[in-house]
């Protein structure tokens, strides 16, 4: 063997080890109205990533409304009811489906509670979703008692603990999750072997950029968020591990959503991404369009998990020719460009 290439082979077996320590997962939310055109496209995207799984964050279909891309603009919209039933079915088969066998993790979102829709009718749609054998498998290592099904659960991969929250309704969060989500997060702090905690939710803590759609929108839902939003700092600031949290509601994209006079001194990374086909708000009072926050667009957040445990993000923005792609076929030109170009809200969103 020729020692003087030893340096090479060490150098390309480290090169070899980082990369293979590296891997992706992909999140975004709020696919209602145009979901159904835009999510395959996100599809596309996270599969060609090598991303390991997709984590929606709620707001499957509008459920008050028909949503465009069941009922296009112009088209006699069928009987409500047939609608409501048939809804949820066509989340699966036209933004699941896409994704094929990749892991797809859910969050709800408030649409997921507007009557006539429940969260137990939500539970029971969803339950292959939601009581993988892993999903499972952790709930009952984390409480061997506990044979319910939650809206709510985590699931631990390569030393990331990734933490799905409910708050899609005003009795959240309630005291049955807060105890299940400190016993969570107690456990993420004292374990060796978990060294980030990714949190996902639907609408964002109290206290960030997009505060006037947020938690702080009704009276638990600031109490109750900013409990947790105060837990999860200590894990930062004490425990020195990796946080990272993420949440949809507000239909944009938008960085650093926590870097705020609120919480000062205690900023944790957080981001916005509500951009997976509902119809589009412009940009919080006061913020202005830069890459960091973008409205008016479709897309979905990479996250890069590096060895150190640390991880990057970075939104990945779709086109019209993105979306044409994914759907192929003169049918759906008219209705992807009109998603593109028409599906946008030019006034905030009441609370």
């Amino acid at each position: 063997m020729d020692v003087s290439r030893l340096p090479y082979l060490f150098l390309a077996f480290a090169v070899t080890a980082a990369a293979q320590s590296t891997w992706k997962f992909a999140v975004s939310g709020d696919s209602r109205n145009c979901g159904d055109l835009v999510m395959p496209a996100i599809a596309s995207g996270v599969k060609a990533s090598a991303s390991e799984f997709y984590w929606h964050l709620g707001d499957l279909r509008a459920i008050y409304t028909f949503d465009e891309d069941m009922v296009p603009p112009g088209t006699k919209p069928p009987n409500i009811i047939d609608y409501e039933i048939g809804a949820w079915p066509d989340f699966i088969a036209h933004q699941i489906a896409p994704f094929g066998t990749l892991p797809f993790y859910l969050v709800p979102g408030n649409h997921e509670t507007i009557p006539p829709a429940t969260r137990n009718q939500y539970l029971e749609q969803f339950a292959d979703w939601l009581v993988t054998p892993a999903l499972q498998a952790q709930r009952l290592k984390d409480d061997p008692k506990d044979h319910k099904l939650h809206a709510y659960y985590h699931w631990i991969r390569h030393g990331i603990d990734f933490i799905t929250l409910d708050n899609a309704s005003h009795d959240q969060f309630d005291d049955a999750q807060m105890k299940w989500f400190h016993g969570v997060l107690d456990r993420a702090e004292k374990s060796s072997a978990v060294r980030t905690v990714v949190v996902g939710m639907h609408a964002a803590l109290p206290g960030s950029v997009g505060t006037d759609h947020s938690m702080s929108d009704w009276p638990l839902g600031e109490k109750s968020g900013r409990e947790v939003y105060e837990a999860l700092w200590r894990v930062q600031s004490e425990a020195h591990k990796h946080v990272y949290v993420l949440a949809s509601h507000s239909h944009f994209y938008l960085e650093d959503v926590y870097d705020t006079p609120v919480w000062q001194g205690k900023v944790l990374p957080g981001w916005i991404v509500g951009t997976a086909g509902a119809v589009r708000y412009p940009l919080p009072k006061g913020v202005t369009p830069s890459p960091k926050a973008r409205p008016n667009v479709y897309g979905y957040l990479l996250g890069t998990a590096l060895a150190d445990g640390s991880v990057s993000f970075a939104f990945q923005q779709l086109s019209e020719m993105d979306l044409l792609h994914a759907n192929p076929g003169p049918e759906k030109e008219k209705l992807v460009h009109w998603c593109y170009t028409e599906n946008i809200q030019k006034e905030p969103p009441p609370k």
